[in-house]
C-alpha cells in the first residue's frame, strides 16, 4: 500500500508539470506568432503592460479616390487661323469676347492695310481652359476658319512634385522657426537663421513655379490670325483671249515701270563711272607726257671711237710715193738725170 501511495504521488507530480510545461509552450508560441503577425519581434514587457501591436500591411491607407485619381492637370495651346471680311472689326469682337470670359490679350499685332498690303490681326489670347472648346466654336460667327491646331499637355506629375516639395520645405521652415525660437544660445540661432534663409529661398523659388503652372493649367493659350482672303496656293493664268491681252497688257506695263526704276538706280552708277574713267583717263594721259619728255631730254648714246689706221711702209729713195702738187695725181717714179720731158 505504501508504494503505491507513492507511485500515485509521482504520476501526480509528473502530469502537473506537464501541464505546465505545455501551457508555458502555447505562451512562447503564440509570442512567437504573434511577432510575425506584427512584421517585427515583439519586445519584452513587464507583466500587466498592454503593449498595440503594428498595423499589418493589409491594414495600410486606402488610395486616392477615384475622383482624385482622375484629376488631371493639362496645359492647353492651340493656333486658330480665321478668314473675314474686315479683320480689324473681327479681331475687335473677339477681344470684347476674351473680355467676357474674364480672359485677357497677351499680344495683339495690327495691320489695317494699305496699298497692296492686305490688312491683318495677329492675336494671343488667354482665356479659361473650360471654356476653350466653345470659344474655338464661336469663332465661326466671325468669319471662315481654315484650320485649327490644339495641344494639350499633361503636367500632373510636375504639379504634384512640385506640390509634394512645397509642402515639404513648408514643415521644414515651421521648425527652424521653432528653433530659432528655443535656441539656447547665439551659436544656435545664428545656425538656425542660416539654415531658415536657404529654406526659405527654395520654398519661394518653388512656390513662384508652381504659380505659374497654376496660370498655364487654369488659363489655356491660343494664337488667332485674322486675315481678309485665303492665301492662293496657286498662280491662276487667264482663261479666254480678251483677258490674256488684259494680263499681257499690264505685264508689258509692270516690266516698262520695273525698267523705268531700274534705268533711275542705274543713271547714277553710270555718272559714276564716267567720272572715274574720266580720272583714269588724265592720269594715263600725264603719265605717257611725262614718259616722252623723259625720253627726249635724255642725252643721245655716244658713238664708237675710230679705228687708229695702220702705219704706212716706208718711202724708198728710188720710188717715191709723194703726189703731184699740179695734178693731184700720184707721180710716176722719176729717172735720174731729169724728168720725162726733158728726156724727150
Amino acid at each position: 500500500m505504501r508504494r503505491l501511495g507513492v507511485l500515485l504521488l509521482v504520476v501526480c507530480g509528473s502530469v502537473l508539470l506537464a501541464g505546465c510545461g505545455g501551457d508555458d509552450s502555447r505562451s512562447s508560441t503564440a509570442d512567437h506568432s504573434s511577432s510575425f503577425e506584427g512584421g517585427a519581434p515583439a519586445p519584452a514587457t513587464a507583466p500587466g503592460i498592454r503593449v498595440q501591436k503594428a498595423p499589418n500591411r493589409e491594414q495600410a491607407p486606402a488610395p486616392d479616390t477615384p475622383d482624385q485619381a482622375t484629376d488631371r492637370k493639362e496645359v492647353i495651346t492651340g493656333t486658330v487661323d480665321l478668314t473675314a471680311g474686315d479683320p480689324v472689326a473681327a479681331a475687335k469682337t473677339l477681344v470684347d469676347r476674351v473680355d467676357d470670359l474674364d480672359g485677357r490679350v497677351d499680344q495683339r499685332t495690327e495691320n489695317p492695310g494699305t496699298g497692296d498690303i492686305e490688312p491683318h490681326v495677329n492675336l494671343v489670347i488667354r482665356i479659361p481652359a473650360a471654356d476653350t472648346d466653345a470659344f474655338i466654336d464661336g469663332l465661326g460667327e466671325l468669319g471662315e476658319i481654315t484650320q485649327v491646331s490644339t495641344d494639350r499637355d499633361d503636367v500632373t506629375l510636375q504639379w504634384q512634385d512640385l506640390d509634394a516639395r512645397i509642402t515639404a520645405l513648408r514643415a521644414s521652415v515651421d521648425r527652424l522657426r521653432d528653433l530659432m525660437v528655443r535656441a539656447a544660445d547665439t551659436a544656435d540661432l545664428i545656425a538656425a537663421e542660416e539654415a531658415l534663409a536657404v529654406r526659405q529661398g527654395e520654398l519661394d523659388s518653388l512656390t513662384g513655379q508652381r504659380r505659374y503652372l497654376d496660370d498655364q493649367i487654369s488659363l489655356s493659350t491660343l494664337t488667332v490670325d485674322i486675315s481678309s482672303t485665303v492665301a492662293k496656293t496657286g498662280d491662276d493664268g487667264p482663261t479666254n483671249f480678251w483677258d490674256g491681252i488684259v494680263d499681257g497688257w499690264n505685264s508689258l506695263f509692270d516690266w516698262l515701270k520695273g525698267a523705268i526704276v531700274f534705268v533711275g538706280q542705274v543713271l547714277p552708277w553710270l555718272a559714276f563711272l564716267a567720272v572715274l574713267g574720266a580720272v583714269v583717263g588724265v592720269i594715263a594721259g600725264l603719265a605717257r607726257r611725262l614718259r616722252a619728255r623723259r625720253v627726249t631730254v635724255s642725252p643721245a648714246p655716244a658713238a664708237p671711237a675710230p679705228a687708229a689706221p695702220a702705219p704706212a711702209p716706208a718711202a724708198s729713195v728710188d720710188e717715191p710715193t709723194g703726189t703731184d702738187a699740179a695734178t693731184g695725181n700720184a707721180g710716176a717714179p722719176s729717172e735720174p738725170g731729169g724728168t720725162a720731158g726733158e728726156k724727150e
